[in-house]
């Protein structure tokens, strides 16, 4: 089922609605077109909406995914928890399956399968109540994170700056304000008038699509240019700090991120702009030991050769690398915003120091 809206709400991007025991989502792959919710039932929709990115960004895959495996222990047809575990097991794993880069999913997952556990002793009714509390409470976290990154972030700008972002790590991305967006809406509630250059990212235009559409309908200043303009735009001193999100950040501060994210960072080290990572804890994989260890997901062909184009812009025949993510050396990073403050190198140290 499928409900036509207005101009989206940043906070309904992905929700869930109570009354009718649907997951509502914004479907992200329409914008800026068309703005379209969807309604899931099952967690195989929901498992579709998070691989072929109709729910995307780290922390939001993460909300969708417990709320998904909810929804699989909701549907079970068995009567006793044993039954019900099982079917929670199953649209668990699937969930899990749907995309491997970003860490924020496992986690998400693995905070239901303890609620479920820490449930267990209840009847069935008791069971799936401690369920839902538990994925509104990812949800709601998610929202608080994102502001407080937003005020830790907001503190290494200045009013009036130039400010360039790759991907969408905005509303569009959370439960609410973004990751790497959040100091740029706070800035805006307060006057700092930035002005954003937003990567049209390449190959699935998140920055061009999205950010774009997100910051423009909130009435921020701000202009596309293709992924290959952002030398040019740097080298004429119109950019004083980039702004990216992540899915993933290794114990040493290696960040895996939307494609082409590192290829920014080493030319804002070439032109002496800070390049700031903005992290929820969640994103942070202080197990994996560097970005050598993070998977990369590769995708279709399709999303190069043909997607955005009328007819097929690539010779049959000839072959494509389509990787999802790079990742961005540590050496690259000014600083990692997280909700609990800004952490700088050496990243070994100031992880290590967030996970006692």
């Amino acid at each position: 089922m499928q409900r036509q809206a207005p101009i989206a709400d940043p906070a309904v991007t992905v929700n869930f609605d109570g009354q009718s025991g649907e997951l509502v989502i914004l479907d992200q792959t329409l914008l800026p077109g068309e703005v379209r919710y969807l309604r899931l039932t099952r967690p195989e929709e929901v498992r579709e909406a998070i691989y072929n990115l109709r729910v995307r960004g780290a922390p939001a895959i993460g909300v969708a995914a417990a709320y998904g495996a909810y929804l699989g222990a909701c549907r079970s047809r068995a009567s006793d928890v044993p039954g019900i575990s099982r079917d929670f097991q199953a649209a668990s794993a699937l969930l899990k399956a749907a995309r491997p880069t970003a860490v924020n999913l496992a986690w998400a997952l693995e905070r239901m399968a303890h609620a479920f556990r820490a449930s267990a002793h209840l009847p069935p009714t008791g069971l799936l109540a401690g369920l839902k509390t538990e994925a509104d409470l990812i949800r709601t976290e998610d929202e608080e994170v994102c502001r407080r990154i937003g005020e830790n972030g907001l503190a290494l700008l200045q009013p009036g700056w130039g400010l360039l972002t790759h991907c969408n790590a905005g509303a569009l991305a959370t439960s609410r304000y973004g990751t790497a967006t959040a100091p740029i809406y706070l800035g805006e509630q307060k006057g700092y008038a930035f002005r954003v250059f937003a990567d049209e990212t390449r190959p699935l235009l998140q920055g061009a699509r999205l950010t774009a559409w997100e910051l423009n309908a909130a009435g921020i200043d701000v202009t596309v240019i293709c992924d290959n303009m952002a030398s040019m735009v740097m080298s004429r001193g119109w950019v004083q700090a980039v702004l990216v999100g992540c899915d993933r950040v290794a114990a040493n501060g290696d960040a895996a991120n939307k494609i082409g994210t590192s290829g920014v960072a080493i030319l804002a080290k070439h032109y002496g702009i800070p390049f700031y990572v903005h992290a929820p804890l969640s994103s942070i994989d202080p197990a994996c030991f560097s970005g050598r260890d993070i998977p990369i997901e590769e995708r279709a062909q399709e999303e190069i050769a043909e997607m955005w184009y009328a007819r097929r812009m690539t010779p049959q025949g000839v072959k494509t690398f389509n990787p999802a993510f790079d990742v961005t050396d540590s050496a690259l990073i000014t600083a990692i915003v997280t909700e609990k403050g800004v952490i700088r190198p050496p990243y070994t140290e100031s992880i290590r120091a967030l996970f006692p």
